[in-house]
């Protein structure tokens, strides 16, 4: 079965910080908005960006990261991956966790790296040297 796009709708502070983050900084495209809420078209997935209260965040331990438990993000391909992390690098993008190869030499071994959009959301961002190791356990 081919794959489809998900869609994600996540609590934000305001639409225009999360207008520039999401379409200057990570090259999303709108689709419908309202004053409340945004469609992005992230990577062919659409999120929704809801006007909203934040919500508590927690974390779990992963490769030796504190790693946000909600969180959501897209597998690139490695050139995409790199190409995205020096974007965000010349734009002097603080990351909440550095860009960097998790389980280095054991099954699943991807790039990974972590920001937070304005509103506090935790994105992750992945790549694997081969796509076949995404769900390898």
């Amino acid at each position: 079965m081919p794959l489809r796009p998900f869609h994600l709708a996540f609590p934000v502070r305001d639409i225009g910080s999360t207008r520039r983050f999401y379409v200057e900084l990570l090259g999303c495209r709108v689709g419908r908005e309202s004053e409340r809420w945004i469609d992005l078209d992230l990577h062919g997935h659409q999120i929704s960006a809801h006007v909203a209260p934040p919500d508590a965040v927690t974390t779990n331990p992963v490769d030796g990261e504190q790693v946000p438990v909600r969180h959501f993000g897209v597998i690139l391909t490695l050139a995409e991956w790199r190409a995205l992390e020096a974007r965000l690098r010349a734009a002097g993008t603080r990351f909440l966790i550095e860009p960097q190869v998790r389980f280095a030499g054991q099954v699943g071994e991807q790039a990974t790296l972590f920001l937070r959009d304005p509103s506090g959301n935790a994105l992750e961002f992945k790549a694997f040297a081969d796509d076949a190791a995404i769900f390898a356990s």
